[in-house]
């Protein structure tokens, strides 16, 4: 399934080994995938067929299982645009699907959105039952992305909703109506001002929490303009806004930290990836306090065709994230911030250099980042034109990491016993540099 990239050299090459692949009944786009729960995912094709893909233990065994989910009021002529699945925000609960599509009547195409949600206690996580619980709503534009995310309640709680750009040059936002058990349209502006009058037909946003009660939003659009906001989400409140503007249609948007604790949370400033059809991608830095006029180039990116998609995420353990880039010309490349000579990591001489790339054969549309198995390492799937790959990172690195980390931690833990045993009991603070040193590698 994967060309062969021996010829590469071995120091840059990734560490991934193909599981499984999963041929799809036909191709699927850049809005197809998605992640439903913690460990399956949703795979959406053109003609409107829906594939659950997830691990499950057969004959001892933990296997890789893709099987169709059938969804109601998709009809057979349908061709789905976009998917995105989330769970709702405590304390509700439940798992809600949305799903895009447009029906061919003959004499014109009609688009649809249909929202999934089973209100029956006990099936609220269930995907079969879910998939018969649907609002079906007629549009008057053609979508384009589905995205969700959280917004803050008047109450100090939080809520995720849907947000669906249109060819109407306009974000469309839909809101849970808890009383009526159904998802309502609500004016954008009401919750994100930042996402009104805008310059052309968004085909990607972003939307990220940051301290102090506030959020950055961005979008890509099909002029190629980028729109970059902060903004304050007890108004909600636009603080600043930037935009910037590209010479072709912006095909991802993404908002990111250069590093992460072990714990997982975002650590450090604040920066914005941007992919265009015909440019190199841009990386902007510290976003928060620089807008946007502290970039970096990401080289070679141009050169595979169309960027189609991205993601952010530490895939060798150091704590310091790497960008994916996935392209039309079948590549997936990987980058990591190069520290300039005698300066630090994050550094205005610093860059991102290649580090490797992996050849598929067929164009990269989709990446996702999770831990299918639930042995606590994650998988990447990436989504092709012609079906779903699975990797997994090599158990034989992951497990040296591993014993490494175990020794080093066991090391600590020890200099940490000798100081308390050996220590005053008015010195309880010579414990500490032991403590917060083995902290960062307890959950790797």
């Amino acid at each position: 399934m994967l060309r062969d990239s021996s010829s590469r050299d071995s120091s840059s090459r990734d560490s991934f080994v193909e599981d499984s692949f999963s041929r799809f009944p036909s191709q699927s786009n850049i809005y197809g995938l998605c992640q439903a729960g913690s460990q399956e995912l949703l795979a959406a094709t053109l003609k409107g067929k829906v594939v659950c893909f997830r691990y499950q233990e057969l004959q001892h065994k933990v296997r890789p299982v893709a099987k169709e989910v059938q969804f109601t009021y998709i009809p057979v002529d349908a061709e789905i645009v976009s998917i995105d699945a989330f769970n709702k925000s405590p304390p509700k609960r439940g798992l809600v699907v949305g799903i895009t599509f447009i029906k061919d009547s003959g004499d014109k195409a009609t688009p649809f959105l249909n929202i999934y949600c089973d209100y029956e206690p006990g099936s609220e996580f269930n995907l079969d039952s879910i998939a018969q619980s649907c609002l079906n709503l007629e549009l008057q534009f053609t979508p384009f992305q589905l995205y969700h995310t959280e917004v803050q309640c008047a109450d100090g709680g939080s809520e995720t909703v849907f947000l669906l750009s249109g060819h109407d040059q306009r974000i469309h936002l839909y809101k849970e109506n808890a009383s009526l058990h159904q998802f309502e349209e609500q004016p954008v502006e009401k919750l994100f001002p930042e996402l009104q009058q805008l310059p052309s037909n968004v085909l990607w946003l972003d939307v990220l929490s940051v301290a102090g009660g506030r959020r950055l939003s961005v979008f890509g659009c099909q002029n190629g303009c980028v729109g970059l906001a902060l903004v304050d989400q007890a108004g909600p409140e636009v603080v600043q806004s930037w935009r910037v503007q590209f010479d072709s249609p912006i095909s991802t948007v993404l908002l990111f930290p250069l590093s992460r604790h072990a714990a997982g949370a975002e650590v450090g400033r604040y920066n914005l990836l941007v992919t265009s059809a015909i440019e190199m991608a841009v990386i902007y830095r510290d976003v928060q306090d620089r807008g946007l006029s502290w970039f970096t180039c990401l080289s070679e990116s141009d050169q595979f065709d169309a960027v189609l998609c991205a993601l952010v995420l530490d895939l060798d353990f150091d704590g310091q994230q790497e960008v994916l880039l996935g392209t039309y010309g079948q590549e997936l490349l990987c980058y990591k911030l190069q520290a300039a000579p005698g300066g630090g990591g994050g550094g205005s001489d610093s860059h991102f250099q290649l580090q490797w790339r992996r050849s598929f054969k067929s164009p990269v549309l989709s990446i996702i980042y999770l831990d299918l198995t639930g042995d606590g390492v994650r998988e990447l799937a990436v989504l092709t034109l012609k079906g779903l790959h699975i990797l997994q990172h090599s158990l034989t690195g992951t497990a040296d990491l591993l014993l490494e980390r175990l020794a080093l931690r066991a090391s600590e833990l020890a200099v940490a016993s000798e100081l308390d045993s050996h220590g005053a009991p008015d010195e309880p603070e010579s414990r500490a540099p032991a403590e917060e040193s083995a902290a960062p590698t307890s959950s790797d």
